[in-house]
């Protein structure tokens, strides 16, 4: 029942990363292809978690969320430098 479970995560985190590149190509404004980017970095975090546990190896649960940190303060980088430039 887990193996479900983890397959169907699986197709969903697959599906999703589908419709942000779909958003990244075809978004209008920077503002909304910084959105997709960042919904990217999101959807790859589950999936590093998601292996993590299908793995057995939960040291990439520490990978994972730094790599959540990071992407957050680019996120911010970004988003200042979009309001009140360098």
């Amino acid at each position: 029942m887990a193996e479900l479970i983890i397959q169907i995560a699986a197709v969903l985190i697959f599906f999703a990363i589908l419709f942000s590149v779909i958003r990244l190509v075809l978004g209008r404004t920077l503002v909304d292809r910084i959105v997709a980017v960042d919904m990217l970095t999101v959807i790859s975090i589950s999936l590093i978690a998601l292996y993590a546990h299908a793995s057995g190896r939960f040291a990439y649960i520490d990978v994972a969320l730094v790599y959540g940190l990071l992407s957050f303060l680019a996120v911010l980088a970004v988003a200042r430098f979009l309001e009140k430039g360098f």
